[in-house]
């Protein structure tokens, strides 16, 4: 039970790869604020699941992150819920191609809203908490922060600047708290709406060193790691099977 006693707010964290994370810090111990926008239903599942194995050891929160006004109502209720804070993980994200001709207000809006100004600023709020419990931020980033994907271009650049987020906060919030980031490489598929053809996945999965995609729980295991070992800051892990060693 690595984080018994400990309080972590996972954005997002009603489905995919956020519900993997909220699952395996709740089975270390940790108390789980799940944060959701859209995804009542699920996130309200997600909380029965978890409280059904620890009573009183989960609760859900709306928000829409993208109104920053919003973001210190939600802080407020999150901290007030365990009575602290000790990790906030930034990992609600929007994704889909915004070809070059095409792209709009309302698409930057969104992609920059929700891969970078939002982790910013709820970084900003959770840090006075944070500080007091010597606490942590992990933020999810993707491989494609460092090396772009095509049709992409505003996607790519909220990561890339969600990545020197990670190492800024890590210098400036330091020595009380600490700052990382995971950059995922191919761990699920897009949902529907933007589904990859089988074709498209089986190129994609020929370029991978280790011939495979990864999973939910090798996000999660790497959360894990973060958020309990208390001497890493300021870095940012690639869980991507080796992809970013072919350039792509």
């Amino acid at each position: 039970m690595l984080l018994a006693g400990k309080s972590a707010l996972i954005t997002g964290a009603a489905n995919r790869i956020g519900a993997q994370i909220a699952r395996t810090l709740h089975e270390n111990g940790a108390n789980l604020i799940i944060h959701y926008r859209d995804s009542a239903d699920t996130a309200a599942e997600l909380r029965q699941d978890l409280s059904s194995l620890r009573s009183g050891s989960a609760v859900t929160l709306q928000s829409e992150l993208n109104d920053i006004d919003t973001l210190q109502t939600l802080v407020q209720d999150a901290t007030t819920a365990f009575d602290g804070l000790d990790i906030l993980i930034n990992n609600a994200s929007s994704f889909y191609p915004t070809p070059i001709g095409e792209i709009t207000q309302q698409h930057w809006d969104d992609l920059l809203s929700s891969n970078f100004k939002a982790p910013l600023f709820l970084s900003q709020a959770c840090y006075p908490w944070l500080r007091e419990r010597s606490g942590v931020i992990v933020n999810m980033l993707d491989i494609y922060a460092a090396t772009p994907l095509k049709n992409h271009t505003l996607y790519c650049s909220a990561k890339a600047a969600n990545q020197m987020l990670v190492k800024s906060l890590a210098l400036e919030l330091a020595p009380e708290v600490r700052v990382n980031g995971i950059a995922p490489g191919a761990i699920l598929w897009p949902q529907q709406g933007d589904a990859v053809e089988l074709e498209t996945q089986q190129k994609l999965i020929a370029q991978i060193p280790l011939q495979r995609t990864g999973t939910t729980q090798s996000i999660a295991q790497t959360v894990l790691f973060l958020v309990s070992n208390d001497y890493v800051t300021g870095e940012v892990i690639h869980v991507d099977g080796g992809r970013l060693l072919r350039n792509f």
